[in-house]
């Protein structure tokens, strides 16, 4: 991420009942991103582990780590992937706006 020019803000925010690996900021943009290994996976079995339930859980701790860090209340908001080691797709996969709320 940091060699893409984002900086990284936080990692592994949790609360109880959701937590996101990574926290990044580029620009306008804070990035909530969800970081999956699947070496002995497929990019059908990375979207059945990126189910809606998954999305919800770590969309909700987003909103719980904005309503404490109100300094990013103005940025616009993204949740992206990193999916890695997922056979058929490069080593570092990353999926910019993977989903929203």
């Amino acid at each position: 991420m940091r060699e893409k020019g984002y900086t990284i803000i936080e990692r592994n925010f949790r609360v109880r009942g959701g937590e996101i690996d990574i926290i990044v900021l580029k620009c306008e943009i804070l990035v909530f991103v969800e970081v999956k290994t699947l070496p002995n996976g497929s990019p059908e079995m990375l979207a059945a582990v990126l189910n809606s339930r998954k999305q919800e859980k770590i969309i909700k701790t987003a909103k719980c780590y904005l309503q404490n860090h109100r300094q990013y209340s103005n940025k616009i908001i993204r949740f992206d992937v990193l999916a890695i080691d997922v056979p058929g797709l490069e080593p570092v996969h990353h999926i910019v706006n993977a989903f929203s709320e």
